[in-house]
């Protein structure tokens, strides 16, 4: 082995020997070329972006000419609580500024007894002309009522101060099984509004408010509910009405009806707008009020004296609160 070896160097002596004299050198470039190649993985490239100087400039904004009403926002300048109420649920809002000024589990659902009765008269009032002349049929008596006669002829608005001021079932009852499609599609339609309204918390299965498992809503979805219908002035001068007599369409029969509201017309300024109650929903109160030009919705549910917690709640609000200006924002706040 070790001859073999021997011959091959002897007979390759010259080449080996140049190979040998050249082999440092190579080392030496292909190690300088990997370094080069190092150095420009690793070093930043000088790109376009690199070498652009911007220089920042406040953004512009183009002025639109839209007049936004900005109201005066309530804030509790003494800081005082909310006196102990009994009702299950409660909201206190500001109609114009949309503050919440008081709420106790206002998502929580809840039989809303005859507080229903905001809803049918929407529907009645956005889909029946008031002087639409109604039939009675046969009803079932069941709660409160105001006497209708089977075959009556009542006008849309006649059968919505029954439904508003007295209570009444028969009147809600009238108006939803006159409703094109029948009963059920007015029922359809009370859903598919609180859908409208974004009412998350509110389902109804009756007109009148009767109690009902799948019949529910909320303290602040009334609240709500509350301040769209108050957007129709025939809604807020029923709701405001302390006594009224109304009569059938041939003048043969006539109702007197007093406020189940019982703040109604005193000095509190409580303008409607509907009372509910059953056994198992208590007592329930929506209350609108106008005050020193402050215009307050009230909602209780489940209470055992919706009118005295309402005044409690009324009274601590315009004792506590003061309305405040609030500047629009104009574009040129600090930055």
């Amino acid at each position: 082995m070790l001859k073999t070896i021997a011959k091959v160097l002897k007979k390759g002596g010259r080449d080996l020997e140049k190979f040998l004299r050249i082999l440092p050198q190579r080392k030496l470039l292909a190690l300088s070329f990997a370094v080069l190649i190092l150095l420009l993985f690793f070093l930043p490239g000088q790109g376009y972006y690199q070498n652009l100087f911007l220089f920042w400039r406040p953004p512009s904004a183009k002025k639109i000419a839209v007049d936004l009403p900005v109201h005066p926002y309530p804030v509790n300048k003494t800081g005082k609580l909310v006196p102990w109420l009994s009702a299950k649920s409660v909201v206190v809002t500001d109609l114009d500024s949309a503050a919440l000024l008081y709420a106790k589990n206002e998502n929580l659902k809840l039989l809303p007894a005859s507080t229903t009765k905001i809803m049918t008269a929407i529907i009645a009032l956005e889909n029946f002309p008031l002087d639409k002349i109604l039939v009675v049929p046969n009803l079932e008596k069941n709660g409160q009522v105001i006497g209708l006669l089977p075959g009556e002829k009542m006008a849309v608005k006649e059968l919505l101060i029954g439904l508003l001021v007295a209570s009444g079932n028969d009147a809600a009852e009238v108006l939803a099984g006159n409703f094109p499609g029948g009963r059920g599609e007015f029922i359809k339609a009370m859903n598919k509004k609180a859908a409208e309204l974004n009412l998350a918390n509110t389902h109804f299965e009756n007109p009148s408010g009767l109690d009902n498992p799948n019949h529910f809503s909320s303290a602040l979805d009334l609240a709500r509910l509350t301040g769209y219908a108050l957007n129709n002035p025939t809604f807020a001068e029923i709701v405001a009405t302390r006594e009224i007599t109304i009569q059938d369409a041939e003048k043969k029969n006539a109702y007197r009806l007093s406020n189940i509201n019982k703040l109604v017309g005193q000095n509190l300024g409580v303008l409607g707008v509907k009372t509910g109650w059953t056994a198992e929903a208590g007592e329930c109160l929506v209350a609108f009020t106008g005050r020193d030009s402050r215009r307050i919705i009230t909602v209780v549910l489940g209470a055992t004296d919706r009118f005295g917690e309402t005044k409690k709640l009324l009274d601590w609000v315009f004792a506590n609160f003061s309305w405040e200006k609030v500047s629009p924002y104009t574009g040129n706040q600090p930055r």
